[in-house]
């Protein structure tokens, strides 16, 4: 069975979907179809762009889904998905790949949370750090003695934990975590403290676009962050796109899921091969690959 999972924001690169652009026409038309939806023209900071400039919240989440959306839809027929899975932002991608939604609503609401994760960023300083070599356990025992809000974010894969919270509470808890002898801590370079409770706000204004937009029955399940688990009910499916903002994204137990329900391929569509590197971590002997298109037209 064949698993497509979708990366999330991190994967960026400058000239991401270049080549799309360039040598396929409908991908060329569903670039522009995006420009005309956000009212900026995308491609060319995605193109030809600064790293800077891609690095902004509005831009890289709208810009890392539309290579991922668009890369599926020009794989036409050899696209052939039993379950999708997405990272954070990655979850979007995949239900349009999976057809819960349509590749115009799901662009406006990446759009839209992206905007309301900037806007939450802006409002209190935070942050995040990646925590190497020790137990999940181990990493959210230490937590719960942090005085500040400082929360687990990121199951990525074992040995693996991403934390989020407040600039203080992250600074504290990396102090620790290096005492008890974590083979490395890592601050993330990013804009705020994604998948924690303070993207409360963020969440808040997300349920509503959410609930205006228009859910299908999908073609497959997708297995969703804040579980792990296989999920097909349009409502379900909201729920958890809501809670996943505060939530942690538990890509172990999505990719252990995966596979125990019988993936034996696991297909990486969008920039990057982060995931598939992750998912090998959870079981070396998975065959998984980036997807590679075989014509353009």
């Amino acid at each position: 069975m064949r698993a497509y999972v979708f990366p999330g924001q991190g994967a960026q690169f400058v000239g991401m979907g270049k080549d799309l652009y360039e040598k396929s026409a409908e991908a060329r038309d569903l670039f522009e179809k995006a420009n005309n939806i956000l009212k900026f023209r995308i491609t060319d900071i995605m193109f030809d762009g600064t790293d800077e400039d891609l690095r902004q919240t509005k831009v890289t989440q709208p810009a890392i889904f539309l290579h991922s959306v668009i890369l599926a839809k020009v794989l036409g027929d050899d696209f052939k998905p039993d379950m999708v899975a997405g990272h954070s932002l990655g979850e979007f991608s995949a239900l349009v790949a999976n057809k819960t939604f349509s590749f115009e609503d799901g662009l406006r609401l990446v759009s839209k949370r992206a905007l309301a994760m900037q806007k939450a960023c802006e409002m209190e300083p935070s942050t995040m750090a990646a925590v190497l070599g020790l137990e999940d356990e181990v990493v959210e025992k230490t937590l719960k003695y942090i005085d500040e809000v400082v929360v687990p974010a990121n199951y990525n894969s074992p040995g693996q934990l991403v934390i989020s919270g407040s600039v203080k509470g992250v600074e504290l808890a990396c102090e620790k975590f290096r005492e008890i002898g974590a083979r490395r801590v890592v601050l993330l370079k990013v804009g705020g403290a994604f998948h924690s409770p303070l993207m409360e706000p963020a969440a808040n204004e997300l349920a509503k676009a959410i609930n205006s937009t228009r859910f299908n029955y999908s073609i497959c399940p997708i297995y969703q962050n804040v579980t792990g688990q296989s999920v097909t009910d349009p409502e379900i499916i909201k729920k958890n796109l809501v809670a996943q903002l505060t939530s942690p994204v538990r890509w172990t137990q999505t990719s252990n899921n995966m596979i125990a329900d019988g993936a034996n391929e696991i297909i990486e569509v969008g920039p990057g091969t982060v995931l598939q590197g992750m998912v090998k971590k959870v079981r070396k002997d998975i065959n998984a690959y980036s997807a590679q298109v075989k014509e353009l037209k």
